[in-house]
């Protein structure tokens, strides 16, 4: 038997579906699709299309961050740090055409909350899902970025209990404060 040397992305790309198939059901045998957006929704307030895909984006932090480094005025700015290479990547994980207006490279767990900028951490978040509740999408999940950052900057939640909010359950949240 001849073995043939696989590109570590490839591997990487290849595992990420598999467990993505694995986790929503489907075998390898009767996938018909790239990954999609979405994880599965499996135990979520909203549609899959307000999520991003687990296995691409599990979420990642800046090791030790703190609530009051993240709560200094200008902290996002100065560790944003996104490619136009990585956003590139990151539509080629997905599967999904960079459709000006359809999508934005969006961090999961967001700056303002510690969140990194790895791969782990950015997905094409959807302007307006498809499936979802008045086609919500990623400005709704400013709103709730804007407001946990809020609420752990005046001292009302623990950075780690807001990043796992977003984590979580992002649109549960969005549900709570839009009333």
């Amino acid at each position: 038997m001849q073995y043939r040397h696989i590109p570590r992305a490839t591997l990487l790309m290849m595992l990420a579906l598999a467990l993505s198939l694995a986790l929503s059901g489907c075998s390898a045998g009767t996938a018909t699709a790239a990954p999609t957006i979405g994880g599965g929704g499996g135990g979520h307030a909203g549609p899959a299309s307000l999520y991003p895909n687990p296995a691409l984006t599990p979420g990642d932090l800046f090791p030790g961050v703190t609530a009051k480094e993240v709560c200094v005025s200008g902290y996002s700015s100065s560790v944003r740090s996104v490619s136009s290479d990585e956003k590139a990547a990151v539509y080629q994980r997905y599967g999904i055409p960079n459709e000006p207006g359809k999508h934005e490279v969006d961090h999961f767990i967001s700056l303002e909350l510690g969140g990194s900028n790895a791969l782990a951490n950015l997905w094409p978040e959807p302007y307006a899902t498809p499936d979802g509740p008045n086609k919500i999408g990623a400005h709704e999940k400013d709103r709730v970025e804007n407001y946990l950052h809020a609420e752990v900057c005046a001292g009302r939640m623990p950075l780690p209990q807001a990043q796992d909010a977003i984590r979580t359950d992002w649109y549960a949240v969005y549900l709570r404060i839009a009333k």
